[in-house]
């Protein structure tokens, strides 16, 4: 077995190098090569490296031309294929369509990866290795696995295994399955029926097969034409989505049919420390010349758990991680900060602990292991089961304060609010007098009632209290910190006098509205179904979907102070029969023509 090198090799000199003739596997990225635990590539790489398989990278190849898709020949076992840590349509359009001029995740920041990267390479594979096996995973193919809305085209696309010549994809986080596929491959194996993966097989295989146990959704045809059809198969294929009473969910498609098993099961602390404690160099192959944006603001910073059982409607992270937490252990999370204490270029500040929300580490539910999470209710505050002691979390921020050479540890990647007003382990607090940088992110999305009901977030109530909190304990810290608070425009269900409730809360409450995120549908989540459909999944009742000229409109009303949205927020707010807030008073959003708009002094309507 070859000890695992400081960086993956790239390039045959590389791999001559370290003794190799001849890749078991080859991993193919969108990404730029960063060997951190955030890249994706890097973590796969590593934990089949691990395993006693030699690993090859091929970064951002042109797809134009062949030579870097030749470049380190034939893997014994497999190619594996992502479109990298985002979505290529994501990467390269914005919530508008246009053409974004940078890419975080490349060199410089220029663009270098094509549209739909997944299905782009592995086409090219396919024509130049002809029978070696193709896995594709990460985000991109993860929540393309069944017929899905594209915005970018507007259609209802089919599963990316009816367009991508894969052998199998790979859902989820990706660790168990990729072992597994690998020795399988070593063994010449079938990879078929693995946890976490789905693939396509032949109509008329599937005819023959015994069809009770499975849960079979519409198929591509059907969800194409019918918005009823398509909300349908997105209930049905959702409900299924649990790694523990999951069962293997099935979609025809006209030349193929999608079999998708059942999630992978969680990762024990054990399984997840390992990871994380893989010896990353942290850093970009030493053969790029220009920095990779993307980098530099998790360098240092601290992956402490998986999952989030939120269920936020527009986040596709509980088809993608799941709701059942997996966390690390404390342990194996502060000898991390002692190795980046260590590394070069550290300069006291850990820039993030956390996760998808910070403030899910350590918390559980007696029934995940045995029964998963509940299939008819979200886990909340509320539930009596869900255990929402912050206990562990604020031990485990103590201690990171303690090592030397650590000065500040941040939480960057935001808490959920209405878990950090149920605790009794002192973790505001904690969190206001030693870890916000300035802004602690929260994201209330929206304050209207039938809209965050729609986006499956806590009601104004509860963000109301909690900011009232936050701030108390802020001053009681003696700090001046402030909330950053993330909404979201143009979201299904939401209507222009929803879109106004919005902008006078936001004006209201003085809130900083830089950070407003025009939805994008993307796929896999219960927004976009309503989105494309105009039907709620969840209960099958019609739903308002803000569109073209309303949808900007929206966006404009929360960025009101912008003297660029005057004129859409005039023409809102007339639409809205709320002209009362054109004019020069206090209270109005934007004045009237020629008028001087008064400052905002504090008073209330």
């Amino acid at each position: 077995m070859i000890p695992q090198p400081a960086f993956l090799p790239m390039t045959p000199e590389e791999a001559k190098a370290l003794g190799i003739s001849e890749f078991d596997v080859i991993l193919i990225s969108g990404d730029a090569y960063v060997d951190h635990p955030s890249f994706g590539t890097a973590v796969i790489g590593r934990m089949l490296w691990e395993a006693g398989y030699t690993v090859g990278i091929i970064a951002q190849p042109d797809w134009t031309h062949p030579d870097d898709f030749l470049r380190l020949g034939r893997p014994r076992l497999f190619f594996g294929i992502s479109s990298g840590n985002v979505d290529s349509m994501v990467n390269a359009f914005t919530p508008n369509k246009k053409r974004r001029s940078t890419d975080a995740y490349s060199p410089g920041g220029k663009q270098k990866r094509p549209e739909r990267a997944v299905i782009v390479y592995a086409n090219k594979v396919r024509s130049l290795f002809p029978g070696t096996p193709i896995v594709i995973g990460g985000i991109e193919a993860s929540l393309r696995r069944f017929a899905h809305y594209d915005y970018w085209s507007e259609t209802v696309r089919g599963s990316i295994l009816a367009d991508a010549p894969a052998d199998v994809l790979v859902y989820g986080m990706g660790e168990r399955q990729m072992e597994e596929i690998a020795a399988r491959c070593a063994a010449g194996q079938s990879l078929r029926g693995i946890r976490g993966t789905a693939v396509g097989i032949p109509p008329a295989e599937w005819r023959e097969i015994d069809q009770s146990g499975y849960t079979v959704i519409p198929g591509f045809p059907g969800v194409r034409e019918s918005p009823k059809a398509y909300a349908r198969a997105f209930a049905l294929h959702a409900a299924e989505q649990d790694p523990v009473r999951g069962k293997t969910v099935v979609q025809p498609h006209p030349k193929t049919v999608i079999v998708q098993y059942p999630p992978a099961l969680p990762l024990s602390p054990a399984e997840l420390d390992r990871v994380y404690e893989l010896p990353y160099a942290r850093a970009a192959h030493p053969s790029y010349r220009e920095p990779i944006p993307a980098l530099e603001p998790v360098r240092f910073s601290i992956t402490t758990h998986r999952g989030c059982f939120g269920a936020c409607s527009f986040c596709a992270l509980t088809h993608h991680q799941g709701r059942i937490i997996q966390s690390r252990s404390e342990a194996s999370i502060i000898a991390e900060a002692r190795r980046l204490a260590r590394m070069r270029g550290f300069n006291g500040v850990i820039q993030d602990v956390g996760g998808p929300t910070a403030d899910m580490y350590g918390l559980s539910c007696p029934q995940w292991e045995t029964k998963g999470a509940c299939p008819d209710r979200r886990c909340s505050p509320d539930c009596p089961n869900l255990q929402t002691s912050h206990a562990r979390q604020v031990r485990l921020l103590r201690e990171l304060r303690e090592i030397p050479r650590v000065k500040r540890v941040f939480i960057a990647s935001g808490i959920r609010f209405d878990l950090a007003l149920v605790d009794d382990a002192g973790y505001l607090e904690e969190v206001c007098a030693h870890h916000v940088s300035g802004h602690l992110k929260v994201a209330p999305e929206h304050v209207a009632a039938g809209v965050t009901r729609l986006m499956n977030k806590p009601g104004r109530e509860i963000f109301d209290r909690f900011r009232e909190r936050y701030a108390e304990t802020t001053r009681t810290a003696g700090k001046e910190q402030y909330i950053l608070p993330y909404f979201i425009s143009g979201h299904p269900g939401c209507t222009l006098a929803d879109a106004v409730e919005l902008a006078e809360y936001i004006r209201d409450n003085r809130l900083y509205t830089e950070q407003v995120q025009d939805f994008t549908p993307t796929p896999m989540t219960r927004s976009t179904c309503m989105y494309a459909t105009g039907i709620d999944p969840a209960t099958m009742e019609p739903v308002h979907v803000p569109k073209g000229r309303e949808k900007q409109i929206q966006r404009a009303l929360l960025q009101y102070r912008d003297p660029k949205n005057r004129s859409l927020v005039i023409e809102g707010l007339k639409a809205a029969g709320r002209e009362d807030l054109i004019g020069t008073t206090w209270h109005c959003l934007v004045q009237r023509a020629g008028g001087v708009r008064g400052e905002l002094t504090g008073r209330k309507r």
